[in-house]
């Protein structure tokens, strides 16, 4: 569009990323109370080796989720893979499984008196397979929804041609979804740079152990700031190269009806192998740490008395999360309304600057807000506002990605007609636009939902006295080597969480439709 944005939308962005990024403030103002001495930390070696072991990691997590994500996505909705349906829900649903529970369930069956015996598992291989396994639905769900909104007449035209199915699939479908896999890719990426859990678990040194161990002692905390800042970097070359390798390139049909579905990949002799590697997925992904958990479970010494004491920490777990979904969705609409409605240089900055805390671990994210609260907004201090703010902070891209794809198929002319008719920007928005972006909003409010019920360093920081959700309680279990009793949170926290999943990927995976980018 080309009229000017309304001041009310541009306010409300701007206070919104200006909240994204108050973690980058906090080490920015760190930073310089360390005085230029404070960057001698990024010519040390241990630095440099520090960078390379998370940027190693980082790649690593996202071609090996790639490698499973885009096969699965392909054999679900293009082949005549048997269970199609099932194997859709199957492979989706590791995403309701902690990524610190997928690594306690790789400990638990490997090494010596190990569930499987298979050899121990940790450091960089450990903590790799774990991120692996909590990320590749990501790609898997994203792939598999871009592939579905894919106009099979471009392949139709290809095989025309004389080109066979494989050139066909590399040269014309791949690229043709090559936006999707980068949407996928990307989330990989931030989630595999801010992990937490998952690396302290393997006793692996990336950028965030290191800034948790440094912000928990009690000497000088400026180094740990300069290795955030570190992390932010990362951030903005992450973003910087997923725009490039995606760009916009997503092929959209005339319109709903238009839509047809292309024809099924007969797969013959591949049939076997092809449901060896679904099985092969979910088994390891899903099946192992369900069961590991429910060994520990059964293990426990009083699961009644476990499961007394359960209600509360489950029912905090649903309101925090429910509340950190309203908060996301609200906050994202006006940054996506302004970066696809009014697409400006400036705006799209402004797009882009509400994932440069994403990728920060939540230990920074959690001592920012209270920095900033203990200071200026003492009243909210110790409170669960803060607290919501902090899952904002970390889970905006997730609504926004949802509700921007969304708004990217909705005809701008429909909003215009409406405001022809006399409506003002506000009614247009309640009354025309939102209707027709509810799916991207609910979409993005239930991947903000299932992040946040598996958010661990910014909860341990900010919840008020007394507030314990169910990953608090596995983590604090976990921390005295308590596994027994870290089972039953952990089961907790996986049943509660596949409803939501099920919201997502019922009907073959659609709801993933409206988080395509």
């Amino acid at each position: 569009m080309s009229r000017r944005p309304p001041v009310a939308l541009v306010v409300a962005a701007v206070a919104v990323v200006a909240l994204v990024c108050l973690p980058l403030v906090y080490l920015v103002v760190r930073v310089a109370e360390g005085g230029a001495d404070a960057f001698d930390v990024l010519g040390r070696p241990r630095t440099v080796e520090l960078v390379a072991r998370t940027c190693g990691l980082v790649a690593a997590t996202t071609g090996a989720a790639v490698a499973i994500g885009v096969p699965a996505a392909w054999l679900v909705t293009r082949t005549d893979l048997p269970g199609r349906r099932l194997w859709t829900v199957l492979l989706a649903l590791p995403l309701v499984i902690p990524s610190y529970v997928l690594a306690l369930a790789l400990i638990a069956a490997s090494g010596r008196g190990g569930l499987l015996g298979l050899p121990e598992i940790s450091g960089f291989a450990g903590a790799l397979a774990a991120l692996t396994l909590a990320t590749y639905p990501y790609v898997f769900l994203l792939t598999a929804a871009g592939l579905r909104r894919l106009d099979p007449s471009l392949e139709e035209a290809a095989r025309s041609l004389g080109q066979t199915r494989a050139r066909v699939l590399w040269r014309v479908t791949l690229p043709a979804v090559r936006p999707s896999i980068g949407a996928g890719a990307l989330l990989v990426a931030l989630y595999a740079l801010s992990d937490f859990g998952v690396v302290s678990l393997m006793r692996f040194d990336a950028l965030t152990r290191v800034i948790f161990l440094q912000y928990r002692s009690l000497f000088d905390r400026t180094p740990a700031a300069v290795l955030g800042l570190v992390l932010v970097a990362l951030t903005v070359m992450v973003l910087m190269l997923e725009a490039r390798a995606s760009g916009r390139l997503g092929q959209a049909r005339v319109s709903p009806g238009a839509a047809r579905r292309a024809a099924r990949v007969t797969l013959g002799a591949w049939t076997a192998p092809a449901l060896a590697f679904c099985a092969a997925v979910v088994a390891v992904a899903l099946v192992l740490p369900i069961v590991v958990v429910v060994w520990w479970t059964l293990r426990a010494p009083s699961f009644d008395a476990a499961l007394d004491t359960l209600w509360e920490p489950a029912l905090r777990t649903l309101l925090a999360a429910g509340l950190a979904a309203a908060a996301v969705t609200v906050a994202a609409l006006p940054v996506a309304l302004l970066a696809v409605r009014h697409p400006r240089r400036w705006t799209r900055l402004l797009e882009r600057g509400s994932f440069v805390s994403n990728a920060l671990p939540g230990v920074v994210v959690g001592l920012s807000l209270v920095f900033f609260a203990a200071r200026y907004t003492p009243a909210l201090y110790g409170g669960l506002a803060v607290l919501i703010a902090a899952y904002v902070v970390r889970f905006l891209p997730q609504g926004l990605s949802a509700i921007r794809a969304a708004l990217e198929r909705v005809d701008p002319r429909l909003e215009e007609a409406a405001r022809g008719l006399g409506h003002g920007p506000a009614s247009v928005l309640a009354r025309v636009t939102v209707p027709l972006v509810a799916p991207g909003l609910l979409a993005g409010a239930a991947l903000a939902f299932l992040s946040t019920m598996k958010e661990l360093p910014a909860t341990l920081l900010l919840r008020p006295i007394g507030f314990d959700t169910l990953a608090t309680e596995v983590w604090t279990a976990t921390g005295v080597s308590a596994y027994s009793r870290a089972a039953v949170p952990a089961l907790a926290l996986i049943v509660l969480a596949a409803p939501v999943m099920w919201l997502l990927v019922g009907r073959g995976g659609h709801g993933f439709d409206e988080i395509e980018r």
